[in-house]
């Protein structure tokens, strides 16, 4: 009861100004929400027949998968710099309905990846402790670490993105030391192999995808960054080396200096390779990292999640308990929910939750491309402090090859995968009129818009108060500037299209 109380009185409080994330926090961030460190890269060496592919791959797909996402990120991220993110940028486009669907695939997905990284540090830790492969040390030892992660999330952004830099240093350097170590024994001969009779088309592709996407995450945290319109751009461009180089040195160094069949690349392989480079020692410490880069994972993830919620409660989307801050400025009742969530899913198996994440993942970022595309066209002269330099035709080509990439992943889904992920989208399609119903009978209390005819101004009004005044141009202004005379006089449906989107 103590405690109840004392989160309660936490709610009420006024939130304490929390500090601004800066540039290197939010490449780490970042970092965290796509990579963390070569781990789990391991099976594209396995599921590409030999280094080749998994070389080829973590070359190429970056050029037509993680920077055009990375740019459509800054764009849009910059043009609506606040907390929702991609919810912000659908709704805009298509309307609420739709950006409260991405909302709800994204949350769900992101959850999901969070239930990983509790499981994966202790698979790490368990080839030196063995008592975490029986139930009575694991199950205790899962809840306690995201017990205490989740405090650290709660605890502020800010120390968040400095503990992420602490641990992107750590988990990174001892694959720097062991890319030194290998260049005498390098024979780059090995890095052309490849046996075409071995490659598992299907899980090559989910390891590439899984391993290069959720450049868009960190937007749903943009209003917690200090000077987004220039802090954005650079943290993309600085986290898309920082994610290539960590990927592509360990490869080169460990399939370059081993001699190991590619059936022996599975998850965890590196520390081995690092015993076989370094001695016991290197092992050891890439386990350290390893094991220390999902502790990294875990809070960028929750961190975005939560934050997430927070922007569709200020929308009018969620109730307004998801928006209620602590002391610390941070989403209480979003951190707990979504660590709630972690520990539900945590029982399914990775590769379960790996296509599980990509088929929701590629349907919500089609939608964000698509969204992309509609703003250009309709919104020409929207504010974009950061834009892509590429005119209309040339973004939208832009966006071609990863959506056909997309389209790849979603059709090599499995039956489950499409069963488990059709289950998500039917429950978010029946979950928005069930919030729209809840707010008409005032079952919950959401974000108060005065003279609103109907719910889908909300999102118009939220973007138009939140964009930064000097930032503001004519396009901006009209977002929703008619008069309330004429509001009461139109149909809610055109309201909508007229003064919200004006897009038509």
């Amino acid at each position: 009861m103590g405690e109840e109380e004392g989160m309660s009185s936490d709610c009420q409080k006024p939130a304490k100004t929390s500090p601004k994330l800066t540039l290197l926090p939010l490449i780490a961030l970042i970092f965290y929400e796509v990579s963390g460190g070569p781990f789990g890269v391991e099976d594209s060496v396995k599921s590409g027949g030999g280094p080749l592919l998994s070389l080829l791959g973590f070359l190429i797909f970056p050029l037509f998968w993680s920077i055009p996402e990375a740019l459509v990120t800054a764009e849009l991220a910059t043009s609506f710099p606040e907390n929702g993110g991609y919810v912000l940028w659908i709704s805009s486009a298509f309307g609420p309905f739709w950006g409260f669907q991405e909302g709800f695939w994204k949350w769900f997905s992101g959850v999901m990846d969070n239930a990983l990284y509790p499981v994966l540090f202790l698979d790490y830790l368990k080839h030196s402790f063995p008592i975490f492969n029986r139930l009575i040390a694991r199950v205790p030892t899962l809840l306690g670490i995201t017990a205490s992660l989740t405090y650290l999330n709660y605890r502020g952004l800010h120390i968040v993105g400095f503990s992420a830099v602490s641990l992107a240093a750590f988990s990174l350097l001892p694959f720097a030391v062991m890319g030194i170590l290998s260049i005498p024994r390098i024979q780059p001969a090995k890095w052309v192999a490849v046996d075409f009779r071995k490659v598992d088309w299907r899980g090559y592709f989910n390891s590439m995808f899984w391993n290069l996407n959720y450049w868009d995450k960190a937007s749903t945290l943009a209003g917690e960054v200090e000077n987004p319109s220039k802090t954005f751009p650079k943290a993309l461009f600085g986290a898309v080396v920082l994610v290539v180089g960590s990927y592509l040195i360990p490869l080169l160094a460990g399939t370059g200096a081993v001699n190991t069949p590619a059936s022996d690349w599975s998850d965890g392989y590196f520390a081995e390779v690092g015993f076989l480079i370094g001695g016991a020692w290197l092992r050891w410490w890439i386990q350290a990292a390893a094991a220390m880069s999902n502790m990294g994972l875990f809070e960028a993830e929750m961190s975005s999640d939560a934050f997430q919620l927070l922007g569709m409660s200020e929308m009018g989307m969620l109730p307004t308990i998801f928006a209620q801050r602590s002391k610390y400025g941070t989403p209480t009742i979003s951190i707990l929910c979504s660590a709630t969530g972690v520990v539900f899913l945590s029982w399914m198996t990775f590769q379960e939750i790996l296509e599980f994440l990509n088929f929701l993942y590629s349907i919500g970022m089609i939608l964000e491309f698509a969204a992309f595309i509609r703003l250009r066209i309709k919104k020409p002269d929207l504010h974009r402090p950061y834009r892509v330099p590429l005119q209309t035709f040339g973004a939208t080509m832009l966006c071609v090859p990863p959506t056909l990439l997309l389209v790849l992943v979603m059709c090599l889904a499995s039956a489950k995968t499409l069963l488990v992920s059709g289950t998500v989208i039917l429950v978010g399609l029946l979950l928005y009129p069930l919030v729209i119903h809840a707010k008409d009978k005032k079952w919950v209390r959401f974000e108060a818009q005065e003279g609103l005819p109907s719910d889908d101004n909300q999102v118009g009004h939220f973007v138009e108060s939140k964009l930064p005044q000097e930032d503001t141009d004519d396009a901006t202004v009209t977002l929703l500037s008619e008069s309330a005379s004429s509001k009461t006089q139109q149909d809610p449906s055109s309201v909508v299209v007229e003064e919200v989107l004006k897009l038509e």
